[in-house]
């Protein structure tokens, strides 16, 4: 049975906002706009996910 996995996807930009989000979201492998990535569905991204969630848009 493969892990379970979600899909990021950025939204808007971290531009004009504090460093810790930009941080965050390079951490999640987000660099460019409309970027998606396939993550694992772990309680650490998912963590990371909330802090950002205001910038992404998640798919499970």
């Amino acid at each position: 049975m493969a892990a379970a996995q979600v899909k990021v996807t950025l939204k808007k930009s971290p531009i004009g906002r504090k460093a810790y989000f930009a941080k965050v979201l390079k951490g999640l492998g987000l660099n460019r706009m409309h970027q998606t990535v396939t993550l694992q569905d772990t309680p650490e991204i998912r963590g990371m996910i909330r802090k950002v969630e205001h910038m992404v848009a998640v798919e499970d």
